[in-house]
């Protein structure tokens, strides 16, 4: 990288540091994606994604976390990654965020997949068959599949090619607009999320992989 991309790359972390800061302290967000330096990111940080989705891998995440209709992001994460890795990272996040945010955390993001099944049914969307990817290959497909151009873990950039950015923004407002759920917890999914791939990559000795600015 030459000196006046390091630049470039450098100021937008500090743009997207900055708008993490603002967003811990008010709990709410902007609801729009953001141009920085000439790339469309989105309303949380990272770059946005508007390719076709990978619905086979979405379907391998759906099936590993108990199938549609009993889906659970803990499970998903137990089949990836061991039961006792997830503990230990929940302990860990439970004390860097609070075992209350934690919970929602989770609540969040198995509401953000039954959502996005739900949006995708309605526009006559059907999840293929699921890509061949179980455990810690899947785990390894899905850190891959949301790390940008700058290596860093950007949980919007997973969504986008989970489900596509449209459905993703779908899904955020959703969150939003939901009394039990709300901006907060819609900033703290993604805060959390960031934090928690980046753990589960590091894990799994994908150590090139960097911890996002909104985290």
């Amino acid at each position: 990288m030459n000196f006046s991309k390091f630049l470039a790359a450098a100021g937008a972390v500090a743009i997207l540091s900055a708008g993490a800061m603002a967003l811990a302290a008010t709990g709410t967000d902007t609801g729009q994606d953001t141009m920085v330096n000439g790339e469309m990111h989105g309303r949380f940080g990272g770059p946005v994604y508007n390719g076709p989705p990978a619905l086979d891998v979405t379907a391998a995440l759906v099936k590993a976390g108990g199938g549609a209709a009993n889906y659970s992001t803990a499970t998903a994460l137990v089949s990836m990654v061991g039961k006792p890795t997830v503990d230990a990272e929940v302990a860990k996040l439970s004390k860097q965020y609070g075992a209350d945010a934690v919970t929602l955390w989770l609540k969040t993001f198995d509401f953000a997949v039954d959502d996005s099944l739900k949006i995708a049914t309605a526009a006559g969307i059907k999840l293929p068959a699921p890509a061949p990817l179980e455990g810690k290959a899947l785990a390894e497909a899905l850190v891959k599949a949301g790390t940008d151009s700058q290596g860093y873990f950007q949980i919007e950039f997973l969504l986008d090619k989970a489900v596509s950015h449209k459905i993703h923004v779908q899904v955020m407002d959703d969150i939003d607009a939901n009394p039990a759920l709300g901006k907060k917890a819609d900033l703290q999914y993604h805060q959390i999320s960031n934090q928690a791939f980046y753990d589960v990559a590091q894990a799994l000795g994908m150590t090139s992989v960097k911890l996002a600015p909104v985290h």
